[in-house]
């Protein structure tokens, strides 16, 4: 395929952008090469400034879970607009998209919309600070939950240590309070709290991760981490930007039956605007302003544009009673179909997958956490990314990424797929 547009497009771009991009992964620096300039989308495809067409496979990192342009949320957001796009002041949206979502979603009560993944992890951990008057947290080397000071932390020396930055401009006083555990590993959460005995505020984890390749939750590891919450007096943030509505209507908490005491939400909760949110039960939420000392504002919170997508989006998915069994059904029907050709071609790999998120790795071990999913070997994934681009698929231009299936996606475009890996497979 050609891509002369989009070379075009990216060099403008980075005169007048740090790096061409407003979000780093969109550069291609994981995977070499320039970045595919998107000129519009429907259902399961692309269609780029050069006039090719790609099938999805990131749907905007989530949430488009029922495809692009998906046409009752067009049709909703083309009707609120007329009314006016931000007034700043509450709409009866705003409560008909907590009344859903409450239901939908176990242990909240209530519900506060801000207007990202980031602002939505960033609040929830303030919050958690403020109701138990603690100051560390805890986070999985590996998992992401956005670009706030207290989450851009690596691990030191070993897992009970204090983190360092990793970013310039995340200070140190900063890096102290966030402590480093690994990804399934209850013990190295254990031996923090041990280490750390009524400092700790709250886990924040990704109870499925998506920022390290799809990885699923060891048996017990969450419900590892309820107990060692409960059992400290800290509360326990699933951050479900990712998982959340996509998983299962009640997101990661219904799926494996775990409560957590703060849940954040994204991606699918927008239906494709930007929209973040943050909820728990009232004696939680309650410490929120103005009803608590806790504070969060935002202009655009609660944007009417946003709510009235993401309203539309929950509606469609909750009146859908079969959308995550056939989500489920078309991811396994893809796994099944690239593990029996890179078998075939006798490449190296593992395949992680949970509902409707999956990623390939290659590299024949297990891949449980951040250093197994550091082991792959990435010039095979450069290829493979890049191979795949050239038969018409859009995949994450970065080895850490999950892919995300939306029910847009027909089984001829599957057979695609795997026709194309095979093809691409021949020549790792």
């Amino acid at each position: 395929m050609l891509y002369k547009r989009s070379s075009q497009l990216f060099a403008d771009a980075e005169k007048v952008i740090p790096g061409g991009v407003n979000s780093p992964v969109r550069a291609f620096k994981g995977v070499g090469g320039t970045p595919i300039f998107v000129k519009s989308a429907k259902g399961a495809y692309l269609y780029d400034e050069d006039g090719n067409k790609l099938i999805d496979y990131i749907n905007s990192w989530g949430p488009m879970i029922l495809g692009h342009a998906y046409q009752p949320v067009i049709d909703a957001i083309t009707e609120r607009a007329k009314l006016g796009t931000s007034f700043g002041m509450p709409t009866e949206l705003e409560t008909k998209i907590a009344e859903l979502a409450v239901s939908m979603v176990p242990n909240i009560d209530k519900i506060r919309f801000v207007n990202s993944g980031t602002e939505a992890c960033m609040s929830a951990i303030r919050l958690a600070r403020g109701y138990t008057k603690k100051d560390k947290i805890i986070k999985f080397a590996g998992c992401y939950h956005g670009h706030s000071d207290s989450f851009l932390i690596q691990a030191g020396s070993g897992a009970s240590t204090f983190g360092t930055p990793n970013s310039p401009g995340v200070t140190a006083g900063t890096a102290k309070d966030t402590l480093l555990a690994n990804y399934n590993d209850i013990e190295s959460v254990k031996a923090l709290f041990e280490a750390n005995k009524n400092q700790i505020a709250a886990i924040i984890v990704e109870p499925v991760a998506g920022n390290m390749g799809c990885i699923p939750p060891a048996k017990g590891f969450l419900e590892g981490l309820r107990e060692v919450c409960t059992d400290n007096e800290a509360l326990l943030i699933f951050d479900e930007v990712m998982t959340g509505f996509r998983l299962a209507k009640g997101g990661v908490q219904e799926l494996f039956n775990v409560n957590a005491d703060i849940v954040c939400f994204g991606k699918v909760i927008g239906g494709g605007l930007p929209v973040g949110a943050f909820a728990a039960r009232n004696e939680i939420m309650n410490y929120l302003a103005p009803l608590g000392p806790v504070y969060q504002a935002g202009t655009l919170s609660g944007n009417p544009l946003a709510m009235e997508a993401g309203l539309t989006m929950l509606q469609s998915l909750n009146s859908d009673a079969e959308i995550f069994v056939r989500l489920e059904e078309k991811t396994a029907y893809l796994e099944k179909g690239i593990h029996q050709v890179l078998t075939d071609n006798k490449i190296v790999f593992t395949i992680n997958r949970v509902g409707s998120m999956i990623s390939v790795h290659f590299d024949e071990a297990p891949v449980v956490d951040f250093q197994t999913a550091k082991n792959g070997d990435n010039e095979t994934f450069k290829k493979f990314f890049h191979g795949l681009l050239n038969e018409g698929i859009y995949i994450a231009p970065s080895a850490y990424e999950t892919w995300f299936i939306t029910d847009a996606l027909t089984y001829e475009d599957l057979d695609f797929t795997i026709k194309a890996i095979d093809k691409v497979a021949k020549s790792l």
